[in-house]
């Protein structure tokens, strides 16, 4: 949405950390083929089950006022201090924008990663803020209305309400004093960054109100090292460890591990369970329907099969209850039993290794085969629709958070006031 507010600059509004709500916001973006899922311990355990398949990790954490960096560092402080020659070549933006923590750490990480597809305009941004220090990246992801927009559509309305009037407020402040400024009185230099309540110094009656705000810390494995990729350090990406020759990122959660474990005991709110770490992981719901896919290549190759050497037909000779199912499972609420869509980019190739796979069986072996193929789908499609209706739970969610009821109640009430049923109904609350 293009508008006279975006030449100034809009407010980022705070987000709550959902991993449904990052996954959509992943997609809005121009992020594809991955999702977000929360994880609830770093400990082995808890992530053993997501350990192939974790691409990154996102820490949430409250983040003190008073913690906050000055956001008024020059770009020539910022230069000298990135001094990590292995950093050059890690796409790292420096946080200026209040609230937009959320979305600048998914694109830290996710600029990172390896075979990644971006939509027409996050490539754009991507390409042409490559050969830019972080500094004038973090001005660049600021003045993007495109990420600005998607990520103020996952915002309450009354978050976005309360940026706009905390930017409104902040501006006045800084004209009554210039107002009373004596004339010729030197400008004091401008900061970069609109400061907010909860991230300055306020009166003694705004600071007993003042909340702690969340802060969001990457984690990603690329160019041979896992970095920490926080848009408040000045000093840009944080080196945690060098990856194993040759690994790619195979292993690097046992190099990240320690290094989180040090910052969650170092920050508060870890203590009392106020923290969220999310990880950024594949589209499960492309696994599963390529592995249905798959499975309905698979079949249709073995009955063309079995069909060749039983030319008086063979489904008699099969389990009838597998012969009955046959067509059912293979259909979800979104595919047909036909080959349909398919995601990951070396599919054909997988298809064309079961297909010669099915042409070598031995025929006396294809019943068998056939009936596995069906029982796998089953689960295949008890997976796939596991993640449809979580797709729609999440997309529903969304819509009742960050729908605008206000119109409504205005028009509800006014209603009310006219028929004068709200005094009744007030004295009866009241009742």
């Amino acid at each position: 949405m293009s508008s006279a507010v975006d030449l100034v600059g809009r407010p980022f509004a705070v987000l709550e950390s959902d991993p449904g709500s990052f996954t959509i916001l992943l997609r809005k973006l121009g992020l594809q083929h991955l999702e977000v899922t929360e994880i609830y311990s770093i400990e082995p355990w808890a992530t053993a089950h997501l350990e192939h398949e974790i691409r990154a990790l996102i820490f949430c954490y409250p983040c003190p006022a008073d913690s906050q960096r000055d956001s008024s560092a020059s770009a020539v402080n910022f230069e000298e201090e990135l001094a990590d020659p292995d950093a050059e070549d890690v796409w790292f933006a420096y946080q200026l924008s209040v609230d937009a923590c959320a979305s600048q750490t998914i694109l830290n990480v996710c600029l990172n990663m390896e075979d990644v597809s971006f939509s027409a305009q996050l490539r754009d941004f991507h390409n042409n803020t490559l050969k830019m220090d972080p500094l004038m990246r973090g001005l660049s992801f600021t003045d993007c209305s495109f990420i600005r927009d998607a990520h103020n559509s996952m915002a309450r309305p009354v978050d976005i309400r309360a940026a706009e009037h905390a930017l409104a407020r902040t501006t006045l402040e800084y004209a009554k004093t210039l107002k009373a400024r004596p004339e010729g009185y030197p400008a004091k230099r401008r900061k970069l960054g609109t400061p907010k309540k909860s991230q300055t110094k306020q009166s003694a009656s705004d600071s007993q109100e003042r909340e702690d705000t969340f802060h969001y810390i990457g984690y990603v494995p690329t160019h041979g090292h896992v970095w920490e990729l926080d848009g408040l350090r000045t000093n840009g990406p944080l080196d945690v460890g060098e990856l194993p020759q040759a690994s790619g990122r195979q292993g690097w959660m046992d190099i990240v591990r320690p290094a989180l474990q040090r910052k969650m005991h170092s920050v508060q709110g870890v203590a009392d369970g106020r923290y969220n770490l999310l990880a950024i992981i594949d589209d499960r719901y492309e696994k599963a329907s390529d592995a249905l896919e798959m499975l309905k290549r698979e079949r249709n190759a073995l009955e063309r099969r079995l069909d060749e050497a039983n030319p008086d037909g063979w489904k008699d000779k099969a389990d009838k209850e597998l012969v009955e199912k046959a067509d059912k499972v293979f259909e979800t609420s979104l595919q047909s039993s036909a080959p349909g869509q398919t995601f990951v980019r070396d599919f054909g190739a997988r298809k064309m290794e079961l297909v010669m796979r099915v042409l070598d069986m031995p025929e006396r072996n294809l019943d068998t085969a056939w009936g596995s193929c069906v029982r796998s789908a089953i689960e295949g499609k008890r997976a796939v629709e596991e993640e449809v209706t979580s797709a729609k739970r999440a997309n529903t969610e969304n819509i009742s958070r960050t729908h605008d009821y206000e119109d409504f109640l205005r028009t509800f009430v006014g209603y009310m006031h006219r028929e004068r049923l709200l005094d009744a109904a007030l004295s009866s609350k009241k009742a």
